[in-house]
């Protein structure tokens, strides 16, 4: 197990293989599809953003409202698939990390790669586990999308695994290809 902070993510990232299990601590910004719509309209206005991207590590989650005096109720990560269309632009902007869970489509993959960029996948399913890692929550952007507004994290240990790293390393492609290595009847 590695143990991380956000700020030595940076210098971190090229020693980070596929497979590793990271437990990551620091701030975190919450972003989900109608927050990544919001975000491309203020980049296509020219606009400042809610946080500096640069160096940011963005969790695809919507935490639900916080309950029993925690910063946030369930936090469990959402398929991250569904921001493909917006993630290389923000890689080729500086964001340095993702957690979210699933695949990514190719296109993801090569910004990570140029990018010297980091996909990290959360537990799905285990949202009262992650959300008892969150020691802070701050909405920060885009209120009126109540659990889906842009929120400031600060996470202790949260338990990541990288999924894909910024030499190529694929979980979900290297796994399959371990998998089903030498059973050609299994991959039919």
């Amino acid at each position: 197990m590695i143990e991380l902070t956000v700020s030595e993510l940076k210098n971190a990232v090229q020693t980070l293989k596929a497979g590793d299990r990271v437990l990551l601590s620091g701030t975190v910004y919450t972003a989900r599809d109608a927050a990544h719509k919001r975000i491309f309209e203020l980049l296509d206005r020219e606009e400042e953003l809610p946080f500096d991207i640069q160096g940011a590590v963005i969790y695809y989650t919507g935490p639900t409202p916080a309950q029993n005096g925690r910063p946030v109720g369930s936090c469990g990560p959402t398929t991250s698939m569904r921001m493909d269309k917006f993630t290389p632009r923000l890689l080729d902007m500086g964001l340095l990390g993702i957690i979210g869970k699933g695949e990514r489509e190719d296109a993801v993959c090569d910004a990570l790669i140029r990018n010297n960029a980091v996909y990290f996948c959360a537990v799905g399913g285990a949202g009262a586990l992650m959300a008892s890692h969150v020691t802070e929550a701050e909405e920060i952007a885009f209120f009126d999308l109540g659990c889906e507004s842009v929120k400031r994290l600060t996470v202790d240990k949260l338990p990541l695994t990288v999924c894909i790293d910024c030499s190529g390393g694929n979980i979900f492609k290297d796994g399959k290809q371990k998998y089903f290595h030498g059973n050609k009847n299994l991959t039919d």
